[in-house]
């Protein structure tokens, strides 16, 4: 919370990937065991080759409506709204659990980056397909 009482930005920031981990799983590599694939969750992390990280790239981030501190779960709709070749694109909504009012407008980027070779790695059919079916689709609330 900041001095004004609202949700500090980068709260906000921290919100957008709980709900990204919700939807997709932890990252490979963050020690978290896949042993099974939640109900409602795509495993997207989980298709990604050792060696390869998906890395934020961008976030774009428009306060709409003061979020303030509630002490409640905060909902946040999440879709996939661009699939492209080395990359791909995450929307939010954060909602006022209470008033149920659109505080936050966001757009995550994510790129799959070689470690060791140091370079981008293209979007693969698998993760395509995975994702399609998935474009302008809320994911979670």
């Amino acid at each position: 919370m900041d001095a004004y009482g609202h949700i500090n930005n980068v709260q906000v920031l921290r919100i957008l990937e709980e709900a990204r981990i919700s939807v997709f799983g932890a990252p490979a590599g963050t020690g978290a065991a896949i042993l099974d694939t939640p109900a409602g969750q795509v495993p997207l992390f989980s298709c990604i080759a050792d060696g390869v990280q998906a890395l934020v790239v961008e976030h774009r981030v428009r306060y709409t409506a003061p979020l303030e501190y509630r002490g409640v779960p905060v909902p946040v709709d999440v879709w996939v709204s661009a699939i492209k070749p080395a990359s791909l694109t995450l929307d939010y909504l954060v909602v006022d659990p209470v008033t149920d009012e659109v505080c936050v407008k966001a757009q995550t980027v994510l790129a799959f980056l070689d470690t060791t070779a140091g370079r981008l790695v293209r979007t693969t059919v698998e993760q395509k397909e995975l994702l399609a079916g998935l474009l302008g689709k809320s994911l979670f609330r």
